[in-house]
């Protein structure tokens, strides 16, 4: 990991693209039912506001292996929430 602010800006453009994705296949199917796309946008916003709260953890021994932690964990809630988005 290169820094915690590049860290920081990868959980932000991740999930905030997954968002945007969400709000673009609201504007395609105007007619479709948006509560699905809604509880997606909602779930990005708490695994961003989970994330987040990770990295500004101060308690951490290994500061190396918690940073990987997150990362691997921002990649596995990003793919579950595109394959979310995918099903729509």
């Amino acid at each position: 990991m290169a820094s915690v602010k590049n860290l920081k800006k990868d959980i932000n453009y991740t999930l905030g693209d997954i968002i945007e994705e969400c709000y673009v296949w609201e504007l395609v199917n105007p007619k479709a039912d948006t509560k699905k796309s809604e509880a997606i946008i909602d779930e990005a916003i708490d695994t961003f506001d989970v994330l987040i709260a990770k990295v500004h953890a101060k308690d951490v021994e290994n500061k190396k292996a918690h940073f990987k932690a997150i990362s691997a964990e921002l990649e596995e809630k990003a793919n579950n929430l595109v394959s979310k988005i995918n099903q729509l």
